[in-house]
C-alpha cells in the first residue's frame, strides 16, 4: 500500500537537538542586547541637535561604556564560570532596561555617562561574555555552524533594527523611542531566558556531537569545584602566546571597525547625506555582514581559524580606503557593503578558535579578557572619528588609522600558533580529583 505525501513526512524521523534553540536564542539576545551600541551612529546627530554638546563630549559616553564593558568583562566572565551564565544574564537584562529608561529622562551630559556609559556599560560586558561562550558549551561538532547561525542571525536582526530605529526617531520623540525599546527589547530578552540554560547537563544531555571518544562530561556543578576548574584552568591559558595575541587581535580589530561605526552616519551627513539615508549605511553593512558572519565559523572550524581571520582582517581594513572618495548616498552603501563583508568576517571566528586552542575548558573568563581587548578597541577606535574630526575638519586621519589597526591585526593572526592542536591538552591533571572530569556516560545523552 502506498503511503501519501502527508503520511510520508510524518514518517521522516525528527532529530533536534536543544543546542540549536540555545544557538537561535543566542542570537536573538545578541540583537535585543546589543542594538543600543550598534545604533549610537543614528544617536549620536540627534543628541547632538536636542542639548547642543560638542561631538567629542556625546562620542565620549560610548567610549566610557566601552571602557566598562572591557574593564568588566574578565569580571563577567568569571562570574559566568562560577554561578552560571544564565544568572549573569537576568542581572544584566535588568540593568539593561533601567539603563534605557533612564537614559530617556536625561538633560544634563553627566546623566548621559551614568545611564548610557556605566549602567548600560555593564549589563554589555556581562552580554558579550556569556551569551557566545554558553553557545560554545552546548557544542562538541558543529561549533561552526552554530556560531555562524548566531552571527548571521544577529546581523539580520541588526540589519532590520537600525532602519526601525530611524523610523522610528522620525515619528516621535527619541525619548519616548527609548521606552518603547525598553518595553519590547526587555520582554524579549527576559523570555528568551526562561528557555535559556548555560550547559547541556542542566537538562540532563550531552553537547551536540559528543561521542564515547570525545572529553569527558564536567563531574558536577558544585560552585567550589566549578571555581577551582576556572583558576586552574586560566593559569595554564595564561603560558600559552595565544592568549595575549588574542587580546591583541580582538583591540585592533575593534579600533578598526568601531572608527568607522561610530563616525561613518555622520560623516556621511557632512558630505550632504540626509540622516534617514545616512542610517541605511548601518543597515547595509549590517546586511551584508550576514553571509561572511555565516560563512566564516564554518571555514575556520574546517580548515583552521588563522587563515581565515587573516583574510577578513584584510578585507575590513582594505576597504576602508574607499571613504576618501565617497561623496553620493550610493557610494556609502557600496563602500559599506564590501565593508560589511570583512567586519562581519572578522568578528565571527574567534570563538572558533578559542574551540581549537583550549578545546571544552572553562573558556568564559578566557573570552572575557579578550573582550577587555575588544572593549577597549572599541572606546579608542569610538573616541578617534570624534577627535580627528573636531581638531581637522576632516576624517582623513581617522581612516587611515583604522586601516592600520586592520592590517597590523593581520600580523598578529599570522604570529599565532597553529590551530591543528589543542595547546594544554592536560591541564585536568593539575585539579584535584574531586575536580576532574567524570567517564562519559555520567551525564545522560538525549536529543
Amino acid at each position: 500500500m502506498s503511503l501519501t505525501l502527508g503520511q510520508r513526512v510524518r514518517s521522516i524521523p525528527v532529530q533536534f537537538h536543544y543546542a540549536w534553540g540555545i544557538a537561535a536564542m543566542a542570537a536573538v539576545l545578541q540583537v535585543s542586547a546589543n542594538f543600543i551600541s550598534q545604533a549610537f551612529a543614528i544617536l549620536l546627530p540627534i543628541i547632538e541637535e536636542t542639548f547642543g554638546w560638542s561631538l567629542t563630549a556625546i562620542t565620549l559616553a560610548y567610549v566610557f561604556k566601552s571602557v566598562v564593558q572591557a574593564v568588566l568583562s574578565p569580571v563577567a566572565g568569571w562570574v559566568g564560570d562560577r554561578f552560571g551564565a544564565r544568572r549573569s544574564l537576568l542581572l544584566a537584562a535588568s540593568l539593561h532596561i533601567v539603563g534605557l529608561l533612564l537614559l530617556s529622562s536625561i538633560n544634563q551630559l553627566w546623566q548621559l555617562y551614568l545611564c548610557y556609559s556605566l549602567i548600560l556599560g555593564i549589563a554589555q560586558a556581562v552580554f558579550s561574555v556569556n551569551i557566545p561562550t554558553t553557545v560554545a558549551a552546548w557544542f562538541r561538532k558543529r561549533l561552526g555552524v552554530a556560531v555562524g547561525l548566531q552571527q548571521s542571525l544577529g546581523g539580520m536582526g541588526a540589519s532590520i533594527m537600525a532602519p526601525a530605529l530611524a523610523l522610528l526617531l522620525g515619528r516621535v520623540e527619541w525619548q519616548l523611542a527609548f521606552w518603547i525599546i525598553a518595553g519590547a527589547g526587555g520582554a524579549t530578552i527576559f523570555g528568551l531566558l526562561l528557555l535559556f540554560r548555560d550547559d547541556p547537563a542542566d537538562r540532563g544531555m550531552e553537547p551536540y556531537g559528543a561521542t564515547a571518544e570525545d572529553a569527558p562530561a564536567v563531574a558536577n556543578a558544585d560552585p567550589a569545584v566549578t571555581k577551582v576548574r576556572s583558576q586552574v584552568f586560566l593559569q595554564h591559558v595564561r603560558r600559552t602566546r595565544a592568549f595575549w595575541n588574542l587580546i591583541t587581535i580582538h583591540h585592533l580589530g575593534c579600533i578598526g571597525h568601531a572608527i568607522v561605526m561610530v563616525s561613518a552616519v555622520k560623516f556621511a551627513t557632512t558630505r550632504g547625506v540626509p540622516l534617514e539615508a545616512a542610517a541605511l549605511i548601518i543597515t547595509v553593512y549590517s546586511f551584508f555582514s550576514i553571509g561572511s558572519r555565516f560563512m566564516v565559523p564554518i571555514l575556520a572550524d574546517r580548515w583552521g581559524a588563522k587563515g581565515v581571520m587573516a583574510l577578513f582582517f584584510f578585507l575590513q581594513g582594505i576597504t576602508v580606503a574607499l571613504l576618501f572618495w565617497t561623496q553620493q548616498a550610493w557610494q556609502f552603501y557600496l563602500f559599506a557593503a564590501l565593508f560589511g563583508i570583512g567586519f562581519g568576517g572578522e568578528m565571527s571566528a574567534f570563538l572558533v578558535i578559542n574551540r581549537q586552542y583550549y578545546g571544552m575548558g572553562p573558556v568564559r573568563t578566557v573570552f572575557g579578557f579578550q573582550h577587555l581587548g575588544s572593549g577597549l578597541g572599541m572606546a579608542l577606535g569610538g573616541l578617534i572619528g570624534s577627535v580627528v574630526f573636531d581638531a581637522f575638519g576632516s576624517y582623513d586621519i581617522a581612516w587611515l588609522i583604522s586601516i592600520g589597526a586592520s592590517l597590523a591585526g593581520v600580523v598578529c593572526i599570522l604570529l599565532l600558533e597553529p590551530t591543528s592542536r589543542v595547546l594544554i591538552p592536560h591541564w585536568e591533571e593539575s585539579l584535584p580529583p574531586e575536580a576532574r572530569s567524570v567517564p562519559r556516560g555520567a551525564v545522560s545523552s538525549a536529543g
